[in-house]
């Protein structure tokens, strides 16, 4: 199934710094798509499975759901490999499917994977800052926004930084039910941070945003939208959501 996670590889290949590419895909489908016969959907829909599962033999993938929560976007593809060309052969393919040519993709964020400078003395098992691989859950929720911070935030001395990052982290870890993944974007895309939180609980989620901007380190936040929130699902079951 295209959506199932397949085995993390041990290592990066060989030559390779042990870093993934991330990227997050949003698609939406066109007018064009409920002109098309109930057979014809179902074709199509078949073959961007079909497309999309080849493509998970050989990287992360996971489908997610935004029928229900945006309305400019419908459903989402993360994707992660050690490899960009991965990444950019499944964009081709989906392109060329049947289906491709009735998605829009209105949103698509790139990233990498990147050792956290903040967390020497914050060990948490299930919300540390080595984030070096990729490693998705099964929780039913997926929020992702991308992240920009302000100038200023970049002149503060380490120091600084690391104290309004401290009480940042402490928050974080009152809520173990959302797993956090930051991934960095400083050169690759217009945003520097993807961040992105998986848990079974949106209300906790919710919590602790809202303490999050109360800290001091919010002041140095310049952007932090759009927000996507996800419901992770097979992709024929997100796909049969477009009618």
């Amino acid at each position: 199934m295209a959506t199932v996670m397949q085995p993390q590889p041990a290592a990066a290949p060989a030559g390779k710094k042990a870093q993934q590419f991330v990227r997050f895909a949003f698609y939406k489908a066109t007018p064009s798509w409920r002109e098309l016969s109930p057979q014809e959907r179902a074709a199509a829909r078949s073959d961007l499975v079909r497309v999309v599962g080849e493509a998970a033999e050989k990287m992360i993938l996971r489908s997610y759901s935004t029928v229900a929560t945006r309305a400019d976007c419908d459903f989402l593809l993360w994707q992660v490999s050690y490899e960009m060309d991965d990444l950019h052969h499944l964009a081709a393919q989906v392109n060329a499917s049947a289906m491709g040519r009735h998605l829009a993709m209105p949103y698509s964020y790139l990233a990498m994977t990147k050792r956290s400078t903040y967390i020497d003395h914050h060990v948490h098992a299930d919300q540390d800052g080595q984030r070096m691989v990729v490693r998705p859950t099964d929780r039913r929720y997926f929020f992702v926004y991308p992240f920009v911070k302000t100038r200023p935030w970049y002149l503060l001395s380490p120091e600084q930084r690391q104290a309004l990052m401290d009480t940042h982290i402490r928050v974080g870890h009152k809520y173990p039910s959302v797993k956090l993944n930051t991934t960095y974007s400083f050169g690759l895309d217009d945003q520097e941070f993807v961040v992105a939180f998986e848990t079974d609980s949106p209300q906790d989620f919710l919590d602790l945003v809202m303490e999050l901007r109360e800290a001091e380190s919010s002041l140095y936040t310049l952007r932090d939208t759009p927000i996507f929130t996800c419901l992770q699902m097979p992709l024929p079951e997100a796909l049969e959501a477009l009618g």
